[in-house]
């Protein structure tokens, strides 16, 4: 299969325009919400612990990587735990992996798993997304908690209300597994009468959003946040994925629906 990627409106003609969806579809942290600062924040106990001539000091994108690893040998080993609990875990597994282990208290990585709602919104969601809502029913699919996303609801998302918001908690599993999908396409067809054809998937993660949601049958738009750390890169997918869109931002895709 080729890659096919549409990237801006005024480049080239898309084969199918942006306002034939009815509903978009996002993965939150990431892509609404800057997930990569705020696990490098959250990691900065860590890694200021870390000896002065140690590399990875001033490596955030190897840390970042790492991270990831982490992340997803951890959910994929519990796929009912808590997000905040799967955070508390990786912080851990990365303290082991840097020789830090025994410098930990449960109380320190609890703090991390707590930082969800601390986490900063990109500066253009907000705005974007009122803009998007004129046009379209928006959702949320996280890979996340209710008590973690309620604590981004109620302060960098504070006063936007989507449509519907599915978690990882209620799903059963951590995205990109595709149960995350298909219960996505199951409850906007029957809760929101949204068919799969006119759904969107936005994301800026290719590995655990984008190529999971194409191999449902899913249109896909690729939000290209830089830099992206733990997105994952277009060679890791080649093969895998075909997206309908691209935008460099949020607020980019904002203007490509005010355009029409």
């Amino acid at each position: 299969m080729s890659m096919s990627i549409h990237i801006y409106k005024s480049q080239i003609d898309m084969a199918r325009p942006l306002d034939t969806y009815d509903l978009l579809s996002f993965d939150c942290y990431g892509t609404l919400v800057d997930w990569e600062s705020g696990i490098f924040q959250g990691l900065k106990p860590l890694i200021d612990r870390l000896g002065n001539q140690n590399s990875l000091r001033d490596d955030k994108i190897t840390i970042l990587r790492r991270y990831m690893y982490h992340e997803g040998r951890v959910q994929k080993a519990f796929p009912t735990l808590k997000y905040a609990s799967i955070l508390s875990k990786v912080y851990e597994e990365l303290a082991s992996e840097w020789g830090l282990r025994e410098t930990v208290t449960d109380k320190e990585s609890a703090a991390f798993g707590a930082s969800i709602g601390s986490w900063s919104v990109f500066p253009d969601t907000l705005a974007a997304l009122l803009e998007l809502q004129k046009h379209f029913k928006l959702v949320i699919l996280s890979n996340v908690d209710k008590e973690s996303f309620s604590k981004t609801l109620a302060g960098p998302l504070a006063g936007f209300k989507f449509d519907a918001i599915y978690i990882a908690e209620e799903i059963g599993s951590y995205k990109p597994d595709l149960n995350n999908f298909q219960y996505l396409v199951q409850h906007c067809e029957k809760g929101l009468q949204v068919p799969k054809e006119k759904i969107l998937h936005t994301a800026y993660a290719l590995i655990h959003d984008l190529t999971p949601a194409h191999k449902l049958g899913l249109s896909t738009c690729w939000i290209e946040r830089k830099p992206n750390a733990m997105g994952g890169e277009l060679s890791q997918v080649q093969g895998q994925l075909s997206l309908d869109f691209r935008f460099r931002s949020m607020g980019d895709m904002a203007d490509a629906i005010r355009s029409l």
